[in-house]
């Protein structure tokens, strides 16, 4: 009798075509129903992949993978993550509750994890004898550094610098966007230790042809083929040059964590985190834009018009993300807290706006219909997020409420109250974060 296999097994066999059922983007059939749900012709294919047929699969949501894919039988942990939420393992994906967001430096275990592929294997990883190659056209002296060499060779800098994913929000999203159903957690402000990228690219004298960087990890793709990467993305040259964009060894003056990018990795403030690559060993200086995994057809794109919901758009009407818009959360205290009518009550958070500081933040008690200016405090540098509090609020009566936050950019942008313009991969929600107080 022929065993049958595992769904992992089947997975791993299947690669690119499970992949393609599961986000909805079968090239055998891509269309959806009215109502975003997967077509017959693709329930029939995520049939197979899982081994069977998939009950109610005609009420299953375009946008999500199904759980049997997403996680191993086995319990799963991230070491040092014990307070994350991991969302799911093939790949490992894990999110903080906002409340572990309330330090001016995020703590190396409440950091989110966000990967595309597999990470290197943590024993394979010896920071001795890791090497970065700085290659490509846009370069006239192509030299690979050790890490040893980056240290000793260039000025070291450290900075607090935000990463955030460009799907932070996804999950508000209707219909919903394929990729990781983030809530607010995707986001967090550490201290980096490294050097200018820069430096080191204009030591390998930058040309006239340089455009953009392609950055290359050591991760693996979630198939298991060799010769595809998970995600290879860059920057346009000028940021890149920024004297604030890094190649970072240290975060918190400490190594930085493995599922974070152990030994070494890129940071590149304001824009999305997928743009901060992990596990780096290559960096080529391109004279095109990067055309590298995670680059092309709607991955980090955004429409360049407002589309309906549901809308199904042009590869070239997509434009790159760039600098994330602003935005803020409420980390203090934790959404569905009780509190004695009458008496003051406090409440703190964070605020940020991509490549620009933010100007002001207000809270509302009644949904918007009035707002009152919080504290706001500057931010240590660059790129960090600038913490904001509001005292003497006062409930004035027994019963439901919600705190909301909204953040103003210094060139007048607030962030919008709903979720703002939806786009196919469920990017940039910065609407006002919001938490529950029962007055009592």
């Amino acid at each position: 009798m022929k065993e049958k296999k595992g769904i992992h097994e089947l997975y791993g066999e299947l690669g690119e075509k499970a992949s393609q059922v599961i986000w909805g983007n079968d090239p055998l059939d891509s269309s959806l129903s009215r109502r975003g749900f997967l077509s017959r012709n693709a329930l029939t294919a995520m049939g197979a992949v899982l081994g069977g047929s998939v009950v109610f699969g005609d009420r299953f949501p375009a946008g999500l993978i199904p759980a049997a894919l997403a996680q191993t039988p086995e319990p799963f942990t991230i070491e040092g993550k014990d307070g994350l939420i991991v969302l799911n393992d093939r790949p490992v994906n894990a999110e903080a509750h906002p409340h572990l967001l309330d330090d001016s430096i995020t703590p190396a275990e409440n950091l989110f994890v966000r990967n595309n592929g597999h990470p290197p294997a943590v024993d394979a990883i010896d920071p001795k004898t890791w090497t970065l190659e700085i290659g490509g056209p846009g370069v006239e002296k192509p030299t690979t550094f050790t890490i040893q060499e980056l240290k000793e060779e260039f000025e070291n800098i450290t900075r607090q610098i935000l990463i955030e994913c460009g799907g932070n929000g996804r999950s508000e999203f209707s219909p919903p966007a394929s990729g990781n159903q983030w809530t607010v957690g995707a986001v967090g402000c550490p201290k980096w230790t490294g050097v200018r990228m820069r430096d080191v690219l204009k030591a390998c004298g930058v040309n006239d042809k340089a455009v953009y960087t392609a950055y290359y990890g050591k991760d693996t793709h979630l198939s298991g083929d060799s010769t595809k990467d998970p995600i290879s993305r860059g920057v346009p040259i000028a940021k890149a040059l920024d004297e604030d964009s890094m190649i970072a060894w240290a975060m918190n003056d400490a190594d930085i964590p493995w599922m974070n990018g152990h030994p070494l990795r890129l940071i590149t403030g304001g824009y999305p985190a997928s743009t901060s690559g992990k596990w780096v060993y290559k960096l080529l200086v391109r004279d095109q834009v990067h055309d590298g995994a995670k680059m092309t057809g709607t991955s980090y794109r955004i429409p360049k018009y407002p589309v309906a919901p549901g809308t199904e758009v042009p590869e070239e009407d997509m434009i790159v993300i760039e600098a994330m818009p602003v935005k803020s959360l409420l980390t203090f205290p934790r959404s569905g807290i009780e509190t004695p009518v009458g008496e003051d009550f406090s409440c703190r958070g964070q605020a940020w706006a991509g490549e620009l500081k933010v100007k002001e933040v207000h809270t509302s008690i009644d949904f918007g219909s009035t707002w009152q200016k919080a504290k706001l405090e500057d931010a240590p540098n660059r790129f960090a997020w600038q913490r904001w509090s509001q005292e003497g609020i006062n409930f004035p009566k027994v019963g439901y409420y919600e705190i909301w936050a909204k953040a103003t950019d210094e060139k007048g942008v607030s962030q919008p109250m709903i979720l703002p313009g939806w786009n196919p991969k469920g990017y940039l929600n910065n609407a006002c974060h919001r938490i529950a107080v029962q007055a009592v």
